[in-house]
């Protein structure tokens, strides 16, 4: 039986793996150059296919909104510099989803290595031996990874998820608080339980209107979009926060 080789992808909570890469965008030292922003570290299969053109336009699409949320993009594939720069230029010719000549900004990693990949467990070896699964990292701005998502290399990534996880954690760290199942912006979020006795009898009885008290362990909390937005987003992009 043949041994594989595993390659320990890094977890919720490690150092994003250091790297530097040769890019569409020139040369990164990652992630010490994105100090101080988020980073959506995502892989994809290959060039000039289907499902990953689909992906980019989308990528790009809602990369304004994004950076008005700190946040930076970075692709990679198993791909050379050469391949990625005559793939974004063939988009620029296509039109999908109302899109027309769209140009990528955001830099894509040469990995021809799979250095990269490997570092980052992007390698599905029951997958694929040499293309990267549809992997999304969000790193924070002190370079921690703080969620990870795996679509298959056959499935599309839901867009709407990416960005609801995005501020979802960025609401996390701006007001202390955790989201529900399903959360949206602009829903009720969930505060911490109490940790004492006398902690537990002041939320049963607490008079905060704000406050939905479901049980001592399980309380809501009130926080609308323009709360969210005055910590997270530009004043200009606050109203285009679901409601």
């Amino acid at each position: 039986m043949q041994e594989e080789t595993q390659h320990q992808m890094p977890l919720i909570g490690d150092a994003a793996p250091e790297f530097i890469a040769h890019t569409t965008n020139g040369n990164i030292k990652f992630p010490s150059d994105y100090a101080g922003k988020w980073v959506i570290l995502f892989s994809h299969p290959a060039d000039f296919t289907p499902v990953c053109t689909t992906e980019f336009m989308t990528f790009q699409s809602m990369l304004p909104e994004l950076q008005k949320l700190n946040t930076d993009i970075i692709g990679l594939s198993v791909g050379t510099l050469t391949g990625h720069l005559a793939w974004i230029e063939s988009i620029k010719n296509l039109e999908y989803n109302n899109w027309k000549n769209m140009e990528i900004t955001f830099p894509i990693i040469d990995d021809i290595n799979m250095t990269v990949a490997k570092k980052y467990g992007m390698i599905h070896s029951h997958a694929s031996d040499n293309k990267t699964v549809r992997a999304v990292f969000f790193i924070d701005p002190k370079g921690i990874i703080r969620a990870i998502l795996y679509y298959p290399l056959t499935t599309g990534r839901n867009f709407d998820e990416i960005k609801r996880v995005l501020i979802a954690l960025q609401t996390t760290d701006a007001f202390g608080v955790s989201t529900p199942a399903d959360w949206q912006p602009g829903k009720d979020v969930v505060v911490p339980a109490p940790a004492t006795t006398k902690e537990m009898a002041e939320r049963l009885n607490t008079k905060d209107k704000n406050l939905d008290v479901k049980s001592w362990y399980l309380t809501m909390k009130k926080m609308p979009n323009e709360m969210i937005a005055s910590k997270l987003y530009n004043k200009s992009v606050t109203k285009n926060l679901k409601k």
